[in-house]
């Protein structure tokens, strides 16, 4: 039986090319996303078609844990764990209704509790498995007009630290990769004079690609057990 991958958010951006690293390297593959179902089932096929894997398509809200719980009843075994479901929210925090901040921290916080949860059980039978969560430089250092994201994906890596230790004794490595700015939808937000003053900031004078960042996580997927609870930032030498 092949190895076995679940990647979250994976009908565009990061996700579809994590999707597709995984593929080439001969994973089977289930595959969520929220609200874009088609783009979803197109990936499938296309990586169907392109690798002769298995790939499962399902339309889940990460966020949701009674969608999780479903998703994972036609899971039967899991190898790797790519939390990547993610969103933003760009505004003063004195502005951000309530309903706002929560889907924000539902989506990109919780959603790894209830991943994991399911998933760590599979895992914990084999006796090994690798999770990689998807989070971002400001988890780091902070960004204004984004406290909600900031404030989620730093709990992101409090989360992959924790995680990792709790696992270490099963064989089971956590990390998470923080990503700077990334040319996907969600920095489609920005205006074209408001993409260069950004640029401008990143010592490799561009943006990174989602291919770029799928390859990282292959690499820390295919990491030695060793290497757990740790936080590997691709940014440019932006900070």
């Amino acid at each position: 039986m092949g190895k076995t991958a679940l990647v979250t958010g994976a009908s565009r951006g990061i996700g579809r090319a994590v999707a597709q690293k995984l593929a080439e390297a001969g994973y089977n593959l289930w595959l969520t996303c929220r609200n874009s179902g088609q783009e979803l089932f197109r990936v499938q096929e296309w990586l169907q078609e392109a690798y002769g894997v298995e790939c499962g398509p399902v339309i889940c809200d990460m966020g949701d844990y009674q969608s999780v719980c479903r998703l994972f009843e036609g899971i039967g075994q899991l190898d790797v764990l790519v939390n990547n479901a993610g969103i933003s929210y760009i505004g003063l925090l004195s502005q951000m209704e309530p309903e706002q901040w929560q889907r924000v921290m539902d989506t990109n916080l919780n959603s790894l509790f209830y991943a994991c949860r399911l998933a760590v059980p599979l895992m914990l039978a084999r006796q090994s498995g690798r999770i990689v969560n998807i989070s971002s430089v400001w988890g780091n250092v902070g960004a204004s007009m984004e406290v909600a994201y900031s404030a989620s994906k730093a709990g992101v890596n409090g989360f992959t630290k924790a995680l990792a230790k709790e696992l270490a004794p099963s064989h089971i490595s956590v990390n998470a990769v923080a990503c700077g700015v990334i040319d996907t939808e969600m920095n489609k937000c920005f205006n074209k004079e408001e993409r260069q003053a950004l640029q401008e900031e990143i010592p490799a004078d561009r943006f990174g690609r989602p291919e770029e960042v799928a390859e990282l996580v292959l690499q820390v997927i295919n990491a030695p057990e060793y290497m757990t609870g740790q936080i590997i930032t691709i940014d440019g030498g932006w900070y």
